[in-house]
């Protein structure tokens, strides 16, 4: 994605439609606000010097001084205060340690547990259920399978199983087999645990949900399964271990 970016912006052809105009700020604070001056320039010299440019969703201050994080939807790339000049890729701090375009994108990713379409995924509760975890997993998908291997290892949870078939033709057959299922959690964890395959769906059942998943993975830039999203919005890409699950779960996913 960055490459990508850097590309465009080196051509001067950002897409039109790079821009999330929903996507509202996730950093409010005093320290990220901007000089009005600043602000107007770049919204200014930016769309000018570069045809094509798309709609900037938010400009903030950053740690570097002089230096300002312009966001087009999820898409971060930095400045200086007039925009003479525009940088693509991580900012990191070296005093502590830590990456500041990674935690930035973090929560701009972050994804509102409340507002998840929990009709269109089928649940798996094991012990009091209190805690929640929703996931989105391909089939077909071989880290998939060995996250819910780890995953009977953890109890007390309700986990929110979305299928999210991205892997291919198959992947879509099977997930309708195991949506269509009388007990769709059974037939999901025979297939992935037990590798047993599930009956395949019959033509009357509505699977209309799968395509709903897919748009509203797409939506969230899911690109990889298994994602697990925890109860205080937070994402994990990728197969981790029980013992990860359980402290993410423990610290609300944080």
């Amino acid at each position: 994605m960055r490459v990508v970016l850097a590309t465009a912006l080196l051509a001067c052809g950002l897409a039109a439609g790079a821009a999330d105009k929903n996507l509202a700020p996730t950093v409010a604070n005093a320290a990220r606000s901007v000089p009005p001056a600043v602000e107007s320039a770049l919204r200014k010299n930016l769309p000018e010097r570069m045809p094509n440019f798309p709609q900037i969703d938010e400009i903030s201050r950053t740690p570097m001084a002089g230096i300002y994080e312009v966001r087009i939807g999820t898409d971060l790339f930095y400045a200086d205060a007039e925009g003479n000049f525009i940088l693509t890729g991580e900012m990191m701090d070296t005093r502590n340690r830590r990456n500041l375009t990674e935690e930035r994108m973090e929560k701009l990713l972050a994804i509102d547990f409340a507002q998840l379409p929990m009709k269109d995924a089928f649940t798996i509760v094991r012990g009091n259920g209190k805690r929640k975890l929703a996931v989105f997993e391909d089939p077909n998908c071989g880290y998939c399978k060995r996250f819910e291997r780890d995953l009977q290892k953890i109890d007390n949870v309700t986990v929110y199983m979305f299928l999210y078939p991205i892997l291919g033709p198959d992947s879509i057959e099977k997930s309708k087999a195991i949506w269509c299922a009388k007990d769709r959690a059974r037939a999901w964890q025979d297939w992935m645990v037990r590798n047993e395959p599930p009956v395949k769906a019959d033509a009357a059942c509505d699977v209309a949900v799968l395509t709903r998943n897919t748009e509203l993975g797409r939506k969230h830039k899911i690109t990889g399964t298994p994602t697990l999203v925890f109860a205080d919005g937070s994402r994990v890409p990728g197969a981790i271990a029980a013992p990860e699950i359980e402290k993410l779960l423990a610290n609300g996913g944080k």
